[in-house]
């Protein structure tokens, strides 16, 4: 069994959602990601995305578009990525870590490369935003001898009649964009959310997190109550932005964010109660 299984099986038995926190790696320095990324499990994060920078991040909206530009002005490379990733294993063998970002990095270093590169390092699972199913075997041959899972976005305008086109090879849980745009640019209701689950559920068995859109403590309740996890973005990138001094890291930037976390992590495990 996968860590993103495992996880989400010890998360169901416990009778609570999960958390799943995201932070752009090298942003707004390597030191400084590593370190929040090594602090948030304590914080309440169950699994963690890292965002691999990338110069058009098309899905993205403004917020971790500019996180995005300061990853890679400090220097941000794939290899730099999966080093943040296997110093992040030396102390924690246990939390799921996610990539998140676009194909055109993958493709530079090589698929079958990276993907043997990734296992290595100790990434769990892959979200390629801009990889439509009918190209995805770029990497799922690749991806499925490494033991990385491949997590499939679904949105609002994903059909019927598509859905299982999109997750027939689908693994590790479902992303589902809870609303139509970019992130960080709005929230979808609650019974928005209610109402999308059913049509998801009736095509695999797959937990579903949900992301693009949630930023407090209560919506994140209401995700895990409609779903099987929330996904919490560009509200943690705005407040490490809001510490940032000449777009450096400052004392306030890791303690910050942390604290955010563990607000929304407070709101996730109350939400079922």
């Amino acid at each position: 069994m996968s860590r993103i299984a495992h996880r989400f099986a010890a998360l169901k038995a416990e009778g609570r959602g999960a958390l799943i926190p995201y932070l752009q790696a090298c942003d707004p320095d390597y030191a400084t990601s590593l370190d929040l990324l090594c602090q948030m499990p304590g914080a309440g994060a169950d699994l963690i995305e890292i965002g691999v920078p990338f110069s058009d991040p098309s899905a993205d909206g403004p917020i971790i578009q500019a996180a995005a530009l300061r990853g890679l002005q400090a220097g941000s490379t794939m290899p730099r990525v999966l080093d943040m990733v296997r110093a992040f294993r030396e102390t924690d063998d246990s939390t799921p870590i996610i990539l998140m970002g676009y194909i055109n990095p993958i493709d530079t270093y090589g698929p079958a490369r990276f993907c043997v590169d990734a296992a290595a390092a100790g990434v769990d699972g892959l979200i390629i935003v801009d990889l439509p199913p009918e190209e995805a075997d770029l990497i799922e041959g690749p991806a499925q001898e490494a033991g990385l899972d491949i997590i499939r976005l679904v949105a609002p305008t994903t059909t019927d009649d598509r859905l299982p086109r999109v997750l027939g090879t689908a693994s590790g849980f479902i992303y589902y964009v809870s609303i139509t745009g970019v992130t960080g640019t709005r929230t979808a209701s609650a019974d928005e959310l209610a109402a999308a689950l059913p049509r998801l559920r009736a095509v695999s068995d797959l937990p579903v997190a949900i992301g693009f859109g949630i930023r407090s403590p209560e919506q994140a309740a209401a995700a895990v109550r409609a779903a099987d996890g929330a996904v919490v973005a560009s509200a943690l990138i705005a407040t490490l932005q809001s510490t940032l001094v000449d777009g450096e890291a400052t004392d306030r930037t890791v303690p910050a964010v942390l604290e955010q976390l563990r607000s929304i992590a407070d709101g996730v495990r109350k939400a079922r109660t």
